[in-house]
């Protein structure tokens, strides 16, 4: 059924796709570019963006079709995307309304995803009564060492959620990049997700066994394929941009699903690019405040200061990709 979810993906990004495409072109719902960002990426402006409703509605059905809805796990997968991908549409939205490349104000994004986050972290907790998850916290190359948190449990959910979200967003920045970035994360959590749910196989390798977490390999197959599907259409040169509708949701569900299966330290090794892009930007305007204007890269993040050192577009993202690959193979 995985695989089933993940095909059926596929098949309904390469059908509705196009489609898309040419709605949001017809009706000029086009990519502002930010003046301070590289001059090469002015030729981009009018692309079509909100293509990341695409990724979403390629993950939601075909889990609604192969997945047991009766698994609490999958719920809690699908509305974390949904209602990430809810604020980055109508950041979005306001984009397009005031034909500028600033939406929401930082500080209410964040507010916002903080109240989304703390939401699902209350629901942990809630079904935590029933045994249906754990509030213990799994370490790495630990086998005993599993501290109970309890209520301490909700603002470590907010910092992944809120954290993986707006990590993926700072490295939407080229053509391909995140979303390749993604698909390598998602394939990765995926089979982790089916090892974390399987009896046999976390035991011998000890992870920690999560029963309710086999059934959400079905959404993590079905979210994989989207993603990978995404890139036939945001491959260099894109035709289309996922906007913040799929970057925030993107990264709300890479965590979600590490945080489900007890993997959340993981997660900083299984997306590592994003990691590094998130630092870029924290030290490279940390810096700046401090040393009065001087800076440590080029351009923050960091795809922006190798594509300002000279390396072309497509050989910053086949090299961040290979990168994410040795990050998901150490995981």
């Amino acid at each position: 059924r995985t695989a089933l979810a993940g095909i059926t993906a596929l098949l309904i990004s390469f059908v509705l796709g196009p489609w898309l495409i040419r709605t949001m072109k017809k009706h000029q719902m086009g990519q502002e570019i930010r003046p301070e960002g590289p001059q090469s990426h002015y030729a981009k402006k009018g692309t079509p963006s909100m293509g990341g409703i695409l990724i979403i509605v390629s993950t939601v059905f075909p889990t609604l079709l192969w997945g047991n809805l009766g698994n609490i796990y999958v719920w809690i997968g699908l509305l974390t995307m949904v209602s990430f991908g809810a604020i980055g549409f109508w950041d979005d939205i306001l984009k397009l309304r005031r034909r500028r490349s600033l939406g929401l104000r930082a500080r209410n994004k964040l507010f916002f995803q903080s109240l989304l986050a703390a939401l699902v972290a209350l629901v942990l907790i809630y079904i935590s009564h029933g045994d249906r998850f754990s509030l213990r916290l799994s370490f790495p190359f630990f086998k005993e060492w599993v501290p109970y948190l309890g209520w301490l449990y909700l603002p470590w959910i907010m910092l992944i959620l809120v954290g993986s979200s707006n990590a993926v967003n700072l490295a939407d920045g080229l053509d391909g990049l995140a979303i390749g970035l993604t698909f390598i994360s998602a394939t990765a959590l995926t089979a982790l997700t089916y090892i974390a749910g399987h009896a046999l196989y976390s035991t011998y390798l000890n992870i920690p066994r999560v029963p309710l977490a086999a059934e959400l390999t079905v959404f993590a197959g079905a979210f994989s394929g989207a993603c990978l599907a995404f890139l036939w259409f945001n491959c260099h040169p894109a035709e289309i941009f996922m906007g913040d509708v799929g970057a925030l949701s993107l990264g709300a569900t890479l965590g979600c699903l590490a945080i489900l299966i007890k993997q959340e330290f993981l997660l900083f090794t299984v997306a590592g690019v994003f990691i590094l892009e998130a630092l870029s930007v924290l030290l490279q305007v940390s810096y700046f405040k401090f040393s009065g204007g001087k800076r440590i890269f080029r351009m923050a993040p960091l795809h922006h200061h190798f594509e300002l050192s000279g390396w072309p577009e497509e050989k910053v993202v086949v090299r961040f990709w290979v990168l994410a690959i040795i990050f998901a193979l150490f995981s």
